[in-house]
């Protein structure tokens, strides 16, 4: 197949999920099969950037200049400038007149047999009457993602803001998903959300996935203290409110039960309030170069995600470590995981504690998570996603309503 795969932003270094997931399915894609992936990104001109995504995937298009500034006063008035549309911001501000041309002239010309557009930002990239079929990748429902937000934003500003993204996506996500031939979603929770908005057939799951080449499992490891390890980007507003309801409504009950205990937060740009937490029990690492050493450190893991969406990715690289994990429902929302077997869920506080106090304590009980993990993470191999996502592209190709 030749492909062509567009992504806002830089996709390097692979510090977030969303990154995570596309160049792990490229790397995969690439070694079969004819891509192109156009990267474009704002800011500075960044040539050790493009010389790296050159070499890791060979087949990458970057093109510079076609994204606003990331800068803190650049990036509020451009905010404020762009706030009379209707369009939501996390859209517009990547929507490029010169990144358009290029996806027009190439799909015009039939260069490619599918093309994918990948996250709701570049959408208005695409045209309306494409000459080849054409997939939207569904990280997240955007809207749920908004409104969950607004709801939990603590600050009035940026909840104001945030209900205002919410309004726009509302309005403008269902006319997006609708106007492309398929969509890729993260889980059948997504699914479920957007079969309202299109017929089911045109919606297919392709699950998270995990390098268990990488994340291998030693069940020899022990951990050397009561060690509780959450890792993400923490200049992510849905980790924020994580790890600032872990540690004022959650880690004091550990605490109670394991003095001892420590609780390390692990990822790029903490923000302020994240710093705020360090504690004589809390530490703040900040970007790492890989998450796996702390992970192999970690004697539990938490997800107490209370907002947010996407591919939880962390989750499943900690399984295939052989970590216990406990996390809120919607922070495995998606995975195939189950209560009990392979991982806790909570959303009660003190039932979360008990269940991070349990694990911490009990070894027995531990190892038998982390077995169960273990063998659940192995089924969800990159490699195997890809397939998975080949050979759903082999349908829509193939499916005379997209011609």
């Amino acid at each position: 197949m030749k492909i062509l795969w567009v992504k806002p932003g830089k996709l390097l270094p692979l510090e977030t999920g969303g990154k995570l997931r596309t160049y792990n399915i490229l790397r995969h894609l690439s070694m079969n099969h004819a891509v192109t992936y156009l990267s474009y990104y704002g800011g500075n001109r960044d040539s050790q950037y493009e010389q790296e995504l050159l070499e890791r995937l060979p087949g990458a298009f970057p093109v510079h200049g076609a994204a606003p500034s990331t800068s803190g006063f650049e990036r509020y008035l451009d905010y404020v400038l762009r706030l009379p549309s209707s369009v939501p911001y996390s859209v517009s501000r990547f929507t490029s007149a010169h990144v358009r041309q290029l996806i027009v002239d190439w799909i015009s010309a039939q260069r490619f047999d599918v093309a994918v557009c990948d996250f709701l930002a570049s959408t208005l990239n695409f045209p309306r009457e494409p000459a080849i079929p054409v997939i939207l990748f569904q990280h997240n429902v955007e809207s749920l993602l908004w409104r969950r937000r607004a709801q939990f934003e603590t600050k009035w500003l940026n909840r104001l803001s945030a209900k205002i993204e919410y309004v726009k996506m509302a309005r403008f996500e269902p006319r997006q998903i609708r106007r492309f031939h398929h969509v890729f979603a993260v889980s059948d929770h997504d699914r479920e959300a957007m079969s309202g908005i299109v017929d089911r057939k045109n919606i297919t799951v392709i699950p998270t996935g995990v390098d268990v080449a990488k994340f291998q499992y030693d069940p020899e490891l022990r951990p050397a203290a009561p060690l509780v390890v959450f890792a993400g980007s923490m200049d992510w507003a849905p980790n924020i409110d994580a790890v600032e309801y872990f540690c004022s409504e959650v880690w004091p009950h550990v605490l109670a039960r394991v003095p001892e205990g420590r609780f390390r937060i692990v990822g790029r740009d903490p923000h302020p309030r994240v710093r705020e937490l360090v504690s004589a029990s809390v530490e703040v690492t900040g970007t790492v170069p890989s998450v796996v050493e702390h992970f192999r450190e970690a004697t539990v893991l938490v997800v107490p995600l209370r907002i947010g969406g996407g591919t939880r990715l962390k989750i499943y690289e900690g399984m295939a470590l052989g970590k216990a994990t406990v996390s809120t429902r919607l922070g495995a929302e998606g995975l195939d995981v189950r209560h009990g077997h392979d991982i806790l869920l909570a959303d009660d506080p003190r039932l979360f504690a008990k269940y991070v106090a349990t694990l911490l304590r009990d070894e027995t009980t531990r190892r038998a998570y982390e077995s169960a993990a273990t063998a659940t993470a192995q089924k969800y191999d990159w490699s195997v996603v890809t397939e998975h996502l080949i050979a759903a592209m082999r349908r829509v190709i193939a499916d005379p309503a997209c011609a």
